[in-house]
């Protein structure tokens, strides 16, 4: 079973931009809500592909 997907947001300077545990990390923004926007549809889409991968015949 892969490890769950936790996501962050992180600044730099003027900038926001979200991170994975999985290694992920979504493009900086201005806007910090973009950002935990970013985070969530990654999420959000780290979990369906999972699980259709573990649906999957031979899955793992």
């Amino acid at each position: 079973m892969p490890s769950p997907h936790h996501t962050t947001t992180a600044e730099r300077g003027s900038f926001a931009l979200a991170r994975c545990t999985c290694g992920w990390a979504g493009p900086a923004r201005r806007s910090r809500e973009r950002a935990r926007t970013d985070a969530a549809e990654h999420e959000t889409s780290a979990a369906n592909r999972d699980a259709r991968l573990q649906d999957a015949p031979g899955g793992f």
